[in-house]
């Protein structure tokens, strides 16, 4: 009895000593180390305060939506929904991760990392005009736990549990110290509201507007097809540091299209006005007309100097034939970028190598002490290959002709049980090697072709299937597919968000992001080790470390990465002289009256929405 009061005693003594050294922070960075922006700052650098507010942004969605719950695997969920909902603080667009009080005033962190505190302004506001409490954090983190995606309860792992001190705070306590990223991970917990929810069933998804709290309210529904937003006047935060010079738009319209080249074709007819180019060709050729060359359509290039993940052809690893990862680098050989680059993109792209491309975080050469250190106790679990070179795809002369690739991939083969019979690879039991690409983007076709027949050549069958939307991410939800193109994006601070991508736990998840269903002790090991870096150098060390393992591997065919935003649109915005580094900043965007004044006149149309489309109208080519 003695010895269990003493425990209890000294754990409270603890706790008291973690609350006496934590402090309220108006920012969360992920080393402690002083944010960019002191408490008293009036605004980012990246935008412009004075920015005039009005006018519409109409963009563009691909596919179509059921949905307007973001946060749950049924359905498909439209687009931009997350400027109805705000969260606990707000990412700085500047900083590789540092967060600024939003809905939280001030944030404080135990010394031991065991919990974090948000302390709420008493100004936070729903658009109901009931204000923003603790139970309402509550109510959001064990709902989107509870019935959210699994995505949810990989990514917030860690918490332990969840307590409203009083109606201004909540408390975050962990299951383990040491997670440096977690705090931060929790700032970014969109809050809704409990008083909305209840009676309502959270998991289905459902075309009622939802109550929200941030710049922009729900307008116009139209199921498949269109939702407008509407800037909220009266919105509680417009004020902030954080949010001055931000959503500017008095409407934000998305049109759903679900053909690329249809999509392409109604921006240049002003059906919307402002289009990011994810194919290099369009970017090219596709924009030619006579308003770009009166300046009615503006192209721009804008640095992207945020880490490029890793963009790529993805084997399911449940299947028996990918199972071996000679098979799997054969088949990656076999796909001749350089032609593919020059011939149908324009020479416009990088290869991709590694999973952190175009940052400090890629591995390169051989690896250093300090990787070493973490990979030497895995070496028995890992590929010798590891411990070499850091893996880069061969490079071809971009003729077409891919002999020595050839001759390399099928001696993969041979060693890995396969041979060419009748035309035909079969392995040991006569079982030829054949499977379906999945596609949702008919783009994609384009590039496949040649990776199809270059397949052939080797007695490999591949099978190109395109379905629409909601097969594609039933598909991918049940894992029902040989073959996918896919990206895993990476911030400039990787952390938590690795176990969703790679990690054991997260592969048998419906909706996690290990597609491959990826099972590696190893891989795992070295997830926890990011996670629990506790120094951007120890980060860098413990990505480089991942990295190597997960190219050694063979999970993908990569694909390529830009290092710039291609973006298009209808001369009638401003936006500031410089860009966020990390985000291409949409919402500090403004529509310029002189300028859309000009383009009106231009066009002698009226243009309330895009070039000349009123609101509400059908897009043309929209199905």
């Amino acid at each position: 009895m003695q010895h269990s009061l003493k425990s209890c005693c000294l754990a409270l003594l603890t706790c008291w000593a973690g609350a006496l050294n934590a402090a309220p922070q108006h920012a969360l960075t992920l080393y402690d180390e002083a944010p960019r922006y002191p408490a008293d700052f009036s605004h980012f650098e990246y935008v412009n305060p004075d920015a005039p507010k009005g006018g519409t942004l109409r963009l563009s969605g691909f596919g179509g939506f059921d949905s307007l719950n973001p946060y749950i695997s049924r359905g498909t969920s439209a687009d931009q929904l997350g400027l109805i909902y705000d969260t606990l603080t707000f990412h700085a667009l500047d900083e590789p991760f540092t967060e600024y009080g939003l809905v939280a005033e001030s944030m404080e962190k135990a010394d031991d990392g065991s919990w974090v505190r948000f302390t709420l302004r008493p100004e936070a506001r729903f658009h109901d005009g009931v204000a923003i409490t603790a139970d309402d954090v509550v109510f959001t983190f064990n709902t989107l736990i509870e019935h959210g995606a699994p995505f949810y309860r990989a990514y917030y792992g860690d918490v332990d549990r969840v307590v409203a001190d009083n109606p201004q705070s909540v408390t975050f306590h962990f299951k383990h110290t040491g997670n440096r990223e977690l705090p931060l991970v929790l700032g970014q917990l969109p809050v809704l509201p409990k008083h909305y929810w209840q009676g309502r069933d959270f998991s289905k998804g459902s075309l009622e507007p939802p109550l929200g709290s941030g710049p922009y309210r729900i307008g116009q529904v139209r199921p498949g097809r269109s939702i407008s937003f509407e800037r909220v006047e009266d919105y509680w935060a417009k004020d902030l540091p954080v949010m001055r010079g931000f959503y500017n738009f008095d409407t934000v319209v998305v049109d759903y299209y679900r053909d690329g080249n249809v999509t392409l074709e109604a921006f240049k007819a002003g059906q919307f006005d402002f289009n990011q180019e994810m194919a290099a060709k369009n970017w090219a050729t596709g924009y030619a007309s006579p308003a770009l060359d009166a300046g009615q359509i503006v192209k721009e290039e804008i640095p992207n100097n945020n880490t490029q993940g890793m963009q790529g052809f993805v084997f399911n690893l449940r299947k028996p034939y990918f199972q071996d990862a000679r098979v799997r680098q054969a088949i990656t050989l076999l796909f001749d970028f350089e032609w593919s680059n020059a011939t149908l993109f324009h020479n416009a792209y990088t290869r991709t190598s590694s999973y952190f491309d175009n940052s400090e975080l890629a591995a390169r050469g051989e690896p250093d002490a300090s990787e070493l250190a973490l990979l030497e106790p895995l070496r028995d679990q890992l590929p010798a290959a590891v411990f070499g070179p850091a893996w880069v795809p061969p490079k071809t002369d971009g003729s077409g002709a891919i002999r020595e690739q050839r001759r390399t991939a099928y001696a993969l083969l041979k060693d890995a049980g396969w041979q060419i019979v009748d035309d035909q690879l079969v392995n040991a039991d006569g079982e030829p090697l054949q499977f379906e690409f999945l596609l949702v983007q008919p783009e994609f076709e384009r590039v496949l072709l040649p990776f199809k027949r270059n397949l052939a050549s080797l007695g490999i069958t591949m099978e190109l299937r395109r379905v629409d939307v909601s097969q594609y991410i039933n598909r991918l939800r049940s894992r029902e597919f040989d073959m996918v193109v896919t990206g895993f994006g990476q911030s400039n601070s990787p952390g938590n968000e690795q176990r969703e991508y790679w990690h054991s736990s997260s592969a048998d998840n419906p909706g996690s992001r290990n597609l491959m269903g990826l099972k590696d002790p190893a891989v795992d090991a070295l997830v926890e080790g990011l996670v629990q870096a506790d120094s951007r150098e120890s980060l860098i060390t413990h990505t480089h470390a991942l990295d190597r393992a997960l190219r050694s591997l063979h999970l993908l065919v990569p694909n390529w990465y830009t290092s710039v935003y291609r973006v298009a649109y209808w001369n009638k915005f401003g936006h500031p002289a410089t860009p966020p580094k990390y985000d291409l900043g949409l919402f500090t965007w403004w529509v310029d009256p002189d300028k859309e004044a000009r383009l009106r006149g231009a066009l002698g149309t009226q243009q309330d929405d895009g070039a000349g489309q009123q609101q509400g109208d059908q897009p043309a080519g929209a199905e």
